[in-house]
């Protein structure tokens, strides 16, 4: 059974940095109506002063953050999801220009749950 997902993303052509994530997160947070729990691993642009110090501002909106154990790729969706965008979903021809690219990725993310499905039996 595929279903479409709702998911909010941005795709950032420039380096992603701690403040990235936080610009992120205090859109995504100011629309919540539930708790909200984003799962992230403990890169260090995730662990910084400048993010820890939001923790207890989002989780007032409903946005909670999970930690992932030190280095857990198995339990770390976006691993997965990256690596089935990167090697089954996005075709060879994408990768000609920048702006090609972009726009398989989009695709993807877009469609993510309804055309583009990961299964997990």
């Amino acid at each position: 059974m595929n279903c479409k997902l709702d998911i909010d993303y941005e795709i950032i052509a420039e380096k992603v940095d701690s403040e990235t994530i936080i610009n992120f997160f205090d859109k995504f947070s100011n629309n919540l109506k539930k708790k909200t729990v984003v799962v992230m691993d403990r890169a260090s642009i995730h662990t910084s002063d400048a993010i820890m110090e939001k923790l207890e501002k989002w989780s007032q909106k409903n946005l909670e953050i999970f930690w992932l154990p030190t280095y857990s790729p198995k339990l770390n969706s976006i691993e997965i999801l990256g690596k089935f965008i990167k090697y089954e979903w996005i075709e060879v021809d994408a990768y000609n220009s920048w702006k090609t690219l972009m726009k398989y990725l989009k695709k993807v993310l877009d469609n993510l749950g309804s055309k583009y499905v990961i299964n997990f039996v």
